[in-house]
């Protein structure tokens, strides 16, 4: 089988590099001009000054419960941006290095089915991943319109401290585009980080796809004798090999799958553990605002892209989970009652190995397993404390009216 030479890194990453590209932040060539790291230091400086700015103002505000409840989501999605691009910056070589597995030898087509398995895959995360960055530009431009159409005084796109005032002019300008430019920026690196991340997961799903069709190759022998040119020895001995190269490419799978999470379990774990208090804090907003209000519209469609996000997170690790466990039945479903001794004593290594799926986790010390049921687990933890905070809520409001 000749190897296919596509550019796979290309294939699944083609969108975060030219968004991220664009704005000056991805992988840097070797020779770095100096033009260039001044405006990647500009760009990264825009998100860490606009997060400075937001936690200034809810120092400002911390005693007061709807302003913080207005500026924590905020608050919360610009620090988990900040340090997901610190992560990817910080550990830039083995970014690098990942990219270049994805092109190495090991993973590479060997046939035209091969290549519409990793296409097929590539186009499943680049869908969803292109519905979550459509709904985060559309709730970055409803904030932005909020001022404009609920507000009689002018006013800044969202609630934060700068050191311009909106009275005046051509300060409320400026203020007014520095929000407006960053916050639409910080859309943009939210897309190009989680795309690197998540697609990775699901170009291992599609090789391990792959392994699955070269182990079904191993066809009945009877079958293979077609050809009367062809010894039984020789059929045994290209199914050893055919095994073989499998089991390589299972472990270049697992220890890929490995540099992945330990590349990226901090930011996940960190974006993970404040999605429940994200979702009850902008269920709440919902309950007090005019629902013919554009904020309302603008938290609504916040609260969707929110929830997408984390599924599109969730959906990866189950996918990479599910595809590992259909492996082990794949394997056990090839014409191993055929083979030689060789053959079966190194498919019953395999079968042990596969008897533990592969897991994506978010976080090291404390960490947790992405799948679909940590998803129903965090809509339905997040609703519980919504309720509580609603029930509290309307408590306090009914002893305000009788006093």
């Amino acid at each position: 089988m000749v190897k296919s030479k596509i550019d796979i890194g290309d294939l699944y990453l083609s969108r975060a590099k030219l968004v991220m590209s664009f704005l000056g932040v991805w992988m840097p060539p070797p020779n770095e001009s100096i033009i260039r790291k001044c405006f990647k230091f500009f760009m990264l400086s825009l998100q860490f000054i606009f997060l400075v700015f937001q936690l200034i103002y809810m120092c400002q505000v911390l005693g007061d419960i709807e302003e913080v409840s207005q500026t924590s989501f905020l608050l919360f999605t610009q620090a988990s941006l900040c340090f997901k691009i610190f992560v990817f910056h910080f550990d830039m070589e083995s970014f690098r290095e990942l990219v270049v597995q994805m092109n190495s030898d090991v993973f590479m087509p060997q046939t035209e089915g091969h290549e519409k398995i990793l296409k097929l895959q590539a186009s499943r995360i680049k869908r969803l991943l292109l519905g979550f960055i459509i709904g985060c530009l559309g709730t970055c431009s409803l904030f932005v319109l909020r001022p404009l159409f609920d507000d009689a005084n002018r006013s800044f796109p969202f609630k934060m401290w700068m050191p311009v005032s909106p009275e005046h002019s051509p300060q409320y300008e400026l203020g007014f585009l520095f929000q407006l430019t960053t916050i639409f920026m910080s859309a943009f690196m939210y897309f190009g980080v989680d795309s690197v991340c998540l697609s990775m997961v699901i170009f291992a799903c599609a090789e391990i796809d792959i392994i699955k069709e070269k182990i079904m190759n191993v066809k009945p022998i009877a079958e293979r004798r077609i050809n009367r040119s062809i010894t039984v020895k020789n059929i045994l001995n290209e199914h050893y090999k055919i095994l073989v190269e499998c089991v390589a490419h299972h472990q270049a799978i697992m220890k890929f799958i490995q540099q992945v999470e330990d590349t990226n379990h901090a930011h996940l774990l960190f974006q993970l553990s404040g999605t429940v208090g994200l979702i009850c804090m902008s269920a709440l907003r919902i309950l007090v605002v005019d629902p013919r209000s554009v904020q309302f519209m603008s938290v609504v469609l916040y609260l969707v892209s929110l929830s997408s996000q984390q599924f599109v997170c969730c959906w990866s690790g189950h996918e990479l989970t599910a595809t590992s466990l259909e492996l082990h039945t794949a394997v056990y479903e090839c014409c191993w009652y055929e083979q030689d001794v060789p053959f079966n004593r190194a498919l019953l290594i395999m079968m042990l190995r596969l008897g533990r799926p592969m897991e994506f986790r978010a976080g090291r010390y404390i960490s947790v397993t992405l799948s679909r049921q940590l998803f129903v687990a965090i809509l339905r933890t997040s609703y519980s404390y919504f309720a509580v905070l609603q029930q509290t809520n309307s408590r306090n409001e009914a002893v305000e009216i009788e006093n």
